[in-house]
């Protein structure tokens, strides 16, 4: 089975297609936004690396969410619960964790499946 990597750099690939599998790496937001500006970037980002794999994010099998600070949970949660269509959540979990960078409030890791 063959593995397809698009937009390769040094260190990682911002997806990386498996079988019928689609990883995406972690995706952050605008540096100085606020969590629900950083999670409206990093969704769109999502969006257009899922169809660039071929897929989208109605076949989003998980999700997972870091924050630098649990107490934006309900701000991130409020853009999340818009962006994704009701029945179509995917398994998805939230931690708090210090971000690569200190104005980065949350990072979003996914995998898809490809139609």
């Amino acid at each position: 089975m063959s593995i397809v990597r698009l937009n390769t750099r040094p260190r990682s690939s911002s997806v990386v297609i498996h079988g019928k599998t689609v990883y995406l790496a972690g995706q952050v937001g605008t540096p100085g936004d606020d969590v629900a500006g950083q999670t409206r970037t990093i969704l769109a980002a999502m969006d257009r690396l899922l169809a660039e794999a071929g897929t989208d994010k109605s076949r989003l099998l998980q999700a997972t969410v870091w924050l630098a600070d649990m107490d934006d949970f309900d701000a991130m949660n409020a853009v999340w619960d818009a962006w994704v269509a009701p029945g179509e959540a995917p398994a998805r979990a939230t931690g708090q964790s210090r971000l690569a960078l200190p104005d980065y409030k949350v990072e979003i890791v996914c995998v898809a499946a490809l139609p």
